[in-house]
């Protein structure tokens, strides 16, 4: 994989330093010509210890160094420390996998990994004595990573330069402290994006959606719940902010198997007084992929078991440092999880320290998307939202870790299948086409933090992550020996734009019914109880967009196009059509921009839609 790949480079780079450091030494060595024993003898004696400075500056990379001189002498930096190995004795470890991690995250793992091999080199735990060690010198553990084999940690000047100098330390760096970029923005909607609701027809589905039946229909989960899969057998973990009402109603029947407060190192993910961080945004994502309440809000993996990972610090300028949300991918992975969602994207972090940019956004530069696709490489499927950031002709607008190239990159859509315009776009600097898919993304029905029987709604991709997270439960929940890269494939190659992939909507909206369709050995049969015609998506539209309309039975139908002045402009069907749902592509080629009215006409049934063309 491209992750392996990069690593790899990494490793050949310092070698690489090392080696040329090594050769230069040696090349002033023989261009000093020296005749004299003393001064062989000198330079025998200095060479170790030149070499030994040298290693030991390289151990401290050129951020750090930056932090080092900017900071006072006692203040406290949070860094990272790497281990050159992991000591002895590992053998135990590949002997008996189950010391490392749970037998659900065995099974996982033995769909992409031979199963000889389960866990990795990685997965290891970080040798126990190098840390010790580190403690003497005063060292304050934060977290440990096992797949970096490194562990991040408070720390002032003088101690740093007393742990570079022992051998087992391979380098030594700052730890990130990145701003998110993906709460709530601003989603007031042009006049070209007001929300329009689908009504839920009495007797269409067995299940009440009430006012989240349309981010639910959007991408065609009802049908899913109907042939009796909401997610059961799946654990999916979210990671985000906090979650501070979890005595909500719509989580009365959620089962929450695990959680963890990664920002104050406790297990209350909720508010608390004596706590950092404020949990209203992982209530709402929460609520929108697996709440529970008919008439109000269903979420598409309801039947789920969910873990919980409280990673962001929402009081602070710099709201997340990259090991919480590292600490928390491996604790999931050791649990079993199959599916994570992180509404949560980053790229900036504090002054005076140099912001990443759109220019790193490569999928091998930062540390969480690192982690993100080692994830993928253990069997876990990887969701993350594209970012807030609005799109931009010269560059990609993305945010970590959805530049990952397995990463599932989810971009947001409107109510009426139009791209929401805070919607990042790519593509990655690499060239990859980013994002992935998309799904609702405005509007979209939430439990409120108020009190425990209230709803309002969200808007950013911090939410159509989570429905679209949702509906990769689904598919694992048809088809559990699915591999991530099987489910990001489901998802792509069977969305409205699967065709025709761009930097905009990705392969475009999901629609979960096909995609289990197309992972199943027999397709289901789905035979909608009512005649309905769907809002179009994109809409405005150029240079096409798709038209959805469900039938009962067979039925003899028409589907005619007019002007706003009542005018027909051509007809698009007119045939006897077998029940079932059905799509049709309209192309915007010969139509002037403006305003349209597209009418359904079958047996006695008669609806009206408006499209707009925008050229």
């Amino acid at each position: 994989m491209p992750i392996s790949r990069s690593l790899y480079k990494r490793e050949i780079r310092v070698s690489s330093i090392n080696n040329n450091y090594v050769t230069k030494l040696r090349y002033d060595m023989k261009k000093m010509k020296l005749s004299t024993k003393g001064g062989m003898i000198l330079l025998l004696l200095l060479f170790p210890i030149l070499i030994k400075t040298q290693t030991q500056d390289e151990k401290i990379t050129p951020s750090l160094q930056k932090e080092i001189i900017l900071s006072s002498d006692d203040s406290q930096m949070l860094i990272w420390v790497f281990f050159t190995d992991k000591g002895n004795d590992l053998e135990s470890y590949f002997n008996s996998p189950g010391i490392v991690i749970s037998e659900k995250s065995l099974k996982r793992r033995g769909k992409v990994l031979s199963k000889s091999s389960l866990i990795k080199f990685e997965d290891i735990p970080i040798n126990q004595n190098y840390i010790d060690q580190l403690g003497s010198f005063g060292f304050n553990v934060k977290h440990k990573s096992k797949w970096f084999n490194a562990v991040s940690g408070y720390i002032n000047k003088a101690g740093i330069t007393s742990i570079s100098r022992l051998h087992f330390v391979k380098s030594i760096d700052i730890v990130q402290k990145l701003k998110s970029n993906d709460n709530n923005p601003d989603v007031k909607e042009s006049n070209n994006q007001q929300y329009k609701s689908l009504i839920q027809p009495d007797g269409l589905f067995s299940l009440n959606y009430g006012s989240s039946f349309t981010q639910n229909q959007q991408i065609n989960v009802p049908a899913v719940h109907d042939l009796g899969f909401n997610g059961q057998g799946v654990t999916v973990c979210l990671m985000d902010a906090g979650f501070n009402r979890l005595s909500h109603e719509v989580f009365s029947s959620m089962k929450i198997i695990a959680a963890y407060d990664f920002v104050n190192n406790d297990p209350d993910v909720g508010d608390d007084s004596t706590d950092m961080g404020n949990g209203t945004h992982g209530t709402q994502t929460l609520s929108s992929i697996g709440g529970f309440k008919e008439g109000e809000l269903i979420g598409p993996a309801f039947g789920s078991d969910y873990i919980l990972a409280k990673t962001e610090n929402t009081d602070s300028e710099t709201p997340i440092e990259e090991d919480n949300w590292i600490a928390s991918l491996e604790w999931a992975d050791s649990i079993g999880v199959d599916v994570t969602s992180t509404s949560l994207g980053y790229l900036d972090y504090d002054s005076p320290f140099s912001s990443y940019t759109w220019e790193n956004m490569d999928g091998n530069t930062m540390r969480i998307t690192i982690a993100a696709d080692l994830a993928v490489q253990r069997g876990i499927v990887v969701l993350n939202s594209a970012g807030n950031n609005g799109f931009s002709s010269d560059h990609n607008t993305l945010n970590a870790p959805a530049d990952g190239d397995s990463v599932i990159t989810v971009g947001a859509v409107t109510s009426t299948g139009e791209r929401a315009s805070f919607s990042s776009v790519g593509p990655t600097v690499d060239g990859r086409t980013k994002p992935d898919i998309m799904a609702m993304g405005s509007g979209v029905r939430v439990a409120s933090i108020l009190n425990d029987a209230e709803y309002t709604t969200g808007g950013g991709t911090s939410f159509s992550c989570p429905l679209s997270a949702g509906v990769a439960a689904l598919i694992l929940s048809v088809n559990p020996d699915l591999t991530p890269m099987q489910v990001r494939d489901a998802l792509r190659n069977t969305a409205s734009q699967n065709s025709s992939p761009d930097n905009q909507y990705g392969w475009g909206i999901i629609n979960a019914f096909n995609a289990i369709n197309s992972v199943v050995s027999t397709p289901w049969e789905y035979v909608p109880r009512e005649y309905l015609l769907y809002q179009n998506y994109p809409n405005p539209f150029n240079p096409s967009t798709t038209i959805q309309y469900d039938l009962p039975q067979a039925s003899h139908i028409k589907l005619i196009l007019y002007d706003v002045l009542g005018n027909k402009i051509r007809t698009l069907i007119d045939e006897q059509v077998q029940p079932g749902v059905h799509y049709f592509e309209l192309s915007a080629e010969g139509l002037a921009s403006g305003v349209y009215i597209l009418n359904l006409i079958a047996q006695d049934y008669q609806q009206t839609i408006k499209l707009m063309v925008a050229k």
